[in-house]
């Protein structure tokens, strides 16, 4: 996974976040978060067009506060996450967008589909935690169409529309470290 030049890090888990929005209704989102998720990322602070990325997220770990709704998404119906355990990314490109702003191009995997996604990504800075270890933060979002991945489960609403919408907005909130 690593690139030439580069530094290896460790996105930590308990400064991090991988969260997800949908329409409801066709009128309201409704948003979850995955609380079990693992990444490694592999960039020199000063050439961030470098950077790889593979992520790993466990599909059971989803939540939207609501267990019956979260149960009904770790189902066949949705996820099958008995089934597809994992989601992941692989990073293949990352391309400057504008200052401090990068396009991370690669493959998501979920429920047993790969799809290209780009991820629209900020670098938000280094710092050095009370520990002396040096930290990078990004900011990442990302738009699928949900039944490009199999999940296309769905009922129909009497005035129109549906309960569930298509387009999925995936945002990440990353904090790495770096691996000495």
């Amino acid at each position: 996974m690593t690139n030439t030049n580069t530094i290896l890090w460790e996105v930590d888990p308990q400064h991090s976040s991988v969260e997800f929005s949908v329409k409801h209704l066709m009128i309201n989102k409704i948003k979850g978060v995955f609380e079990r998720f693992q990444a490694q990322m592999s960039f020199d602070p000063n050439a961030l067009e470098n950077m790889a990325i593979e992520a790993s997220i466990d599909a059971s770990s989803i939540t939207t506060r609501q267990p019956q709704r979260d149960e009904h998404l770790k189902s066949d119906d949705f996820l099958d996450s008995t089934k597809y355990p994992d989601i992941t990314f692989q990073g293949l490109r990352c391309e400057p967008a504008a200052e401090g702003r990068y396009d991370i191009s690669g493959n998501l995997t979920m429920h047993g589909t790969t799809k290209p996604v780009i991820f629209h990504t900020a670098f938000e800075g280094m710092n050095h935690d009370p520990r002396g270890r040096q930290r990078a933060g990004f900011h990442a979002i990302a738009r699928i169409d949900r039944s490009e991945f199999g999940l296309t489960f769905n009922s129909p609403l009497e005035t129109g529309g549906v309960v569930v919408g298509n387009e999925i907005t995936i945002e990440l909130n990353l904090e790495a470290i770096r691996i000495e």
